[in-house]
């Protein structure tokens, strides 16, 4: 515990003495929309906060949704085994389902996992990402207790633009995207689509059921073959502005394809992700904008056997399961002053599940009532924030937050917040043959925190600590069921810094974790499953005329796998090396050398991380990029 307090703080010390000397970085003039449901710009947000524009996205050469949020303050990524393997977000130490994913406003989950598949959404029809942390219940219900991440996908404005791309790595990876989008007159449209597809290779190296003493993990099985993945996706939107001050926007993004897994009784899922909605703005008055918002996400999976018959003693036929969620939101802004902004809204979710496993509930409600107050008065900004929740299954849950802020002259802001949260639990934990639990009791948190920011033109640096008690947490127990973990207490410290000198330019993000099991049973006292006390990320450019050259180290320490701490997967560091040309106006050749040192490690146990990996990327995209 000593030296990884240790490493965190010679880390942190680094972060900051960087910040020193910064004199260039990322704007913060973007306008965010995520943290208070209205348009906020940046550095005014009382929130921790991550904006991934496209230029940056671009940058990183990410090659799935994972891999792009890996280093972002405050989370980590647990990945089985490449692309296209299940992934889990562990956003400020808390659980993958207490993150909130919105794609164009519309949340985008499974209702049997209780989690959304980001591995399955496309990287190539983002515009951009919104990155909030800290809880959100008190905006958005059920979900939102660690943070949410909206993804926006692109939308069309001046003359016509194509974009295309074509792709090229290790495994048999090739990628192709094409897209396009503009405006004329009073009409915006945009329209994308790419495929990806990878050979893959042997993704869990598992361990089979022997007895009770020797009970094996990961997939429970070796085999060395491959797991393929292929994914074909598109986006499209279309709006239109009536008036000055109306619009509607119709929005959809849908990604469907394949990817096989190492498993004793299935081994490929064939999965549909979609995020489709209608939004509507309008100001019938002076200072007045209602939004109305119709929306549906389905997440449907067909889990079967083929090729091999792993496990001809105990076979199993093909599983299906598909999940809508339908939804719709009405909203009031209503601007009293120059500074001084009342919201108040409703929502509605409906859950419906198709499936041949055998769910006695199939479906349930949720109403919602919201309200927020922001407003500045002078160097002080305070938002405040309440939501009422009707859950069909779980009865009224009201969730609040409060936030306040203090601008100092020199651009310092220190803010402190505090906000309370609820997820309730998933038919897959309620309901699932020989795992589920009817009993279990929704999930409650509360959190403090407080933090320094300071962004101008020149650099930014933000530090936020926190402290997280979740009450009936809800974890595997060593049946294999779920179950409720009385009390469970989360503290931590994330940092980032990011500036530039001349033709340079850092970001630095690091984070310390310390998520305990604080309840009344045997692991008391034992750290929560896959969260490493330390890790981080620093990376390094320099622009030529026409070439960029980048090199990010991304750090990680020591976790357990299991709640009685007894499988430890190992702290690892890897060394991505990147650089973009710009052959001609709008062509890019990039090329990415991944983990160049081929380092081996786990970010779930049995399930290896890739080696030493490369990407190389044709792109052409008549916009300024990089």
């Amino acid at each position: 515990m000593k030296t990884s307090l240790r490493r965190c703080a010679a880390l942190l010390i680094l972060t900051f003495s960087a910040s020193a000397f910064a004199n260039g970085g990322d704007s913060l003039d973007q306008v965010v929309v995520t943290a208070t449901r209205t348009p906020e710009v940046e550095a005014d947000v009382l929130a921790s906060v991550t904006v991934l524009d496209r230029t940056r996205i671009e940058a990183r050469q990410a090659s799935s949704l994972p891999e792009l949020l890996r280093g972002i303050a405050g989370v980590e990524i647990a990945n089985n085994g490449g692309l296209g393997k299940v992934s889990s977000i562990f956003m400020r130490g808390m659980e993958s389902g207490h993150v909130l994913v919105l794609v164009d406003g519309v949340p985008l989950s499974s209702a049997t996992v209780g989690t959304t598949a980001i591995q399955y959404l496309p990287v190539e029809e983002i515009d951009h990402i919104e990155i909030v942390r800290g809880p959100r219940s008190s905006l958005y219900g059920s979900d939102a207790l660690a943070g949410v991440i909206q993804i926006f996908t692109r939308r069309g404005s001046g003359p016509f633009e194509p974009d295309v791309s074509l792709s090229a790595g290790s495994h048999g990876l090739a990628q192709v995207s094409a897209g396009g989008g503009g405006a004329t007159g009073r009409l915006s449209y945009s329209a994308s689509g790419s495929y990806q597809t990878t050979n893959g290779y042997d993704s869990c190296v598992g361990a089979p059921y022997i007895s009770a003493a020797s009970p094996g993990g990961g997939c429970y099985t070796v085999v060395p073959y491959d797991d393929r993945y292929r994914n074909a996706s598109y986006a499209a939107r279309l709006a239109y502005r009536p008036s000055e001050d109306s619009e509607l926007d119709a929005h959809i993004l849908r990604a469907q394809g394949m990817s096989d897994f190492h498993s004793d009784y299935q081994n490929r899922e064939e999965f549909v992700q979609q995020s489709a909605g209608v939004d509507g703005h309008f100001s019938p008055a002076a200072g007045l904008r209602l939004t109305m918002r119709l929306g549906q996400a389905r997440d449907n999976a067909l889990d079967e056997a083929v090729g091999l018959a792993l496990n001809p003693q105990y076979p199993v036929g093909p599983s299906t399961y598909r999940t809508t969620r339908n939804t719709g939101t009405a909203q009031a802004d209503w601007k009293i002053g120059a500074h001084d902004t009342l919201t108040a809204g409703g929502d509605y979710l409906r859950d419906q599940i198709d499936s041949d496993t055998q769910y006695p509930v199939r479906s349930r409600r949720n109403t919602a009532l919201f309200g927020q107050y922001d407003g500045e008065h002078g160097a002080e900004h305070v938002v405040v924030s309440a939501r009422r929740d009707q859950n069909q299954q779980f009865g009224a849950k009201t969730t609040g937050g409060a936030a306040w802020g203090y601008r100092f002259a020199n651009a310092v802001r220190f803010s402190a917040s505090f906000g309370t949260a609820f997820k309730a639990p998933s038919f897959n934990e309620l309901y699932y043959p020989y795992y589920g639990n009817p009993g279990l009791k929704p999930e409650s948190s509360r959190t403090a925190e407080i933090g320094l920011d300071h962004g101008d033109a020149g650099d930014r640096w933000s530090l936020h600590a926190y402290e997280t008690q979740i009450a009936d947490l809800i974890a595997t127990n060593a049946n294999f069921t779920a179950d409720n973990i009385e009390r469970a207490r989360i503290r931590g410290l994330e940092a980032e810094v990011a500036g530039g000198m001349r033709q340079w330019s850092w970001d630095v993000t690091a984070d310390w974790l310390d998520p305990r099991n604080e309840s009344n049973d045997p692991n008391r006292g034992k750290l929560l499953q896959r969260r490493a006390r330390a890790s981080g990320r620093a990376r390094l450019a320099r622009q030529f005329t026409g070439l960029r050259v980048a090199a990010q180290v991304n750090v990680s320490g020591p976790a357990w796998d299991d709640l009685p701490n007894t499988q430890r997967l190992g702290g690892y560091a890897t060394l991505d090396l990147l650089a973009a040309w710009q052959l001609r106006r709008g062509l890019y050749l990039e090329g990415k050398l991944a983990n160049l040192a081929g380092k081996r490690y786990q970010t779930a146990l049995y399930y290896p991380q890739d080696g030493r990996n490369y990407l190389l990327t044709l792109s052409y995209r008549p916009r300024p990029s990089h």
